[in-house]
């Protein structure tokens, strides 16, 4: 229960504040950890990456682990304080949010895609306006899992070890869970491993969607939702597409190349600001 309470205030912490940009942030911290033992342990293997996975979550899971035995000497109200504190640096809502209703106010194209293209891993240099919009919200869907619900997920259920075990996965999934000539095999375990710890917070994303935003249990976006290619992000995706009433995804350009993608919902395709500024309006 207590968990639960630490989750709500961290979350404030975060909605309120936003990231402590005055600290180095973990997740590079993490980051750097990830690069030490890739330099050590690389091979174009699988069990190699898995050693790395092995080492990192061994390294930060015991750190963690030291920090919440050191904090359960406190006084409950400062380690509840404090783990809310740290737990809040791990949600990325008030970045998230920021970051896309940036593009809202920006004037003309080259700006906004310059904008979205901080945000997203296509090609941003001839998107249209409505193509720029429509990245922005399958970004914002997608990460409502990944930098919001799926670490509350897990400080719920974990504590604060939880949640920071979840970022160092996450962070290995991001920094060599790509499927290229380096990290096919190398990066499999991390991002098999990512797919894992996803499964559930998307999942509970896409309902939390629905019933937010809808305000009724409407399950139709899950026609669509095992169309992409991760097990986890369509469900988010397809759950935005529905309550806005649009057509998500299509074709998409990575480095120079037309990727075949299928479409998420079967609202409009022509996707404006309007759209873009309903999604930021509506509570979560």
């Amino acid at each position: 229960m207590t968990n639960i309470f630490v989750a709500l205030f961290a979350y404030m912490i975060d909605k309120r504040f936003g990231e402590f940009t005055f600290i180095k942030h973990p997740v590079i911290l993490m980051g750097d950890l990830i690069t030490f033992f890739e330099k050590k342990l690389y091979s174009d293997s699988i069990l190699r990456g898995f050693f790395l996975v092995l080492c990192v979550l061994g390294v930060i899971g015991f750190v963690s682990y030291v920090l919440e035995i050191y904090l359960a000497h406190f006084n409950f109200y400062i380690h509840f304080i404090i783990d809310a504190v740290i737990a809040s640096i791990f949600i990325a809502h008030r970045m998230l949010k920021d970051s896309v209703k940036e593009i809202i106010f920006l004037e003309t194209i080259e700006e906004k895609r310059e904008a979205v293209s901080m945000l997203v891993s296509r090609d941003t240099k001839d998107l249209s306006e409505s193509d720029i919009y429509k990245a922005a919200i399958e970004t914002y869907a997608e990460n409502l899992s990944d930098g919001v619900i799926a670490p509350l997920f897990y400080l719920i259920v974990f504590g604060l070890p939880g949640i920071i075990i979840y970022k160092a996965i996450n962070t290995m999934d991001s920094m060599i869970g790509y499927k290229n000539e380096r990290y096919e095999k190398f990066g499999k375990v991390a991002a098999r491993l990512d797919d894992i710890a996803n499964f559930i917070p998307a999942r509970i994303t896409a309902l939390l969607i629905v019933l937010l935003y809808q305000k009724k249990f409407d399950l139709s976006y899950l026609k669509t939702a095992k169309l992409h290619e991760s097990p986890n992000a369509g469900y988010p995706i397809s759950a935005m597409a529905q309550v806005l009433d649009l057509q998500l995804g299509g074709d998409t350009s990575y480095f120079g190349k037309i990727k075949k993608k299928p479409f998420f919902g079967d609202g409009k395709s022509t996707i404006s600001k309007t759209d873009l500024k309903q999604m930021l309006s509506l509570s979560f």
